[in-house]
């Protein structure tokens, strides 16, 4: 039996087994949430680094004896495994998008060689831990994210209204400028602004604003 079970290397079927069974509950958070690297992506990463690391682990023994770093295949599968994460990141009108998927893809990785180093029960309760920061955790990001708005905001100034005079009044407000835009007519003062703050300030700040002698007239989109 003994003999059988080292030919047919069940304990690496084990591996292999738990490597796809932990890279499917993570891909599957990330297809139910629409991401390029889905389910089958994260199967076939955490597959092949467990396979990596066992293969890795075997192939410098010499009779029962270990010649050399077990670590030297292992060690390229973490910087390898960065050129998949790198093609998931976009960027695209000053926004920043895939790290998430790129940072799951690292992840995933670490747990297949975590499996393929026999290490179980480590990587079972980081696949865990993953699958709930992904899922549980995804759902506390969008809640926080409404929290804090980024709106775009026409406001009419009297002419000659110091820009710092109106950075003044809405950070009193809680509402911070990230960029601006100032253009001079006969009549007012017209600042485009990019504004960021808290999102129950926005309808607070429009009608406090109006109080000030100096606007004239306040919009956000």
């Amino acid at each position: 039996m003994m003999e059988v079970a080292r030919v047919l290397r069940l304990d690496l079927l084990i591996k292999l087994s738990l490597a796809v069974f932990l890279g499917g509950i993570i891909g599957f958070e990330r297809e139910l949430s629409g991401k390029p690297a889905g389910l089958r992506t994260n199967i076939l990463i955490c597959l092949g680094a467990a396979l990596l690391m066992d293969v890795s682990n075997r192939i410098g023994l010499v009779d029962g004896q270990r010649i050399g770093d077990p670590a030297r295949i292992a060690a390229q599968v973490v910087s390898g495994v960065g050129f998949l994460g790198a093609g998931t990141i976009m960027q695209g009108q000053g926004v920043v998008t895939g790290l998430t998927s790129a940072a799951t893809i690292w992840v995933v990785a670490a747990i297949g060689l975590t499996v393929g180093g026999g290490f179980y029960i480590e990587a079972l309760g980081a696949g865990l831990l993953v699958t709930f920061v992904l899922a549980a955790l995804g759902r506390l990001e969008i809640y926080v994210r409404r929290l804090r708005r980024r709106v775009t905001a026409t406001i009419r100034t009297r002419t000659g209204t110091p820009p710092d005079e109106l950075e003044t009044a809405l950070r009193a407000h809680g509402l911070v400028i990230e960029n601006q835009r100032v253009f001079d007519h006969p009549e007012d003062r017209t600042f485009e602004l990019k504004l960021a703050g808290p999102s129950r300030q926005f309808d607070v700040a429009a009608g406090e604003l109006m109080r000030r002698d100096f606007i004239l007239g306040v919009s956000f989109d």
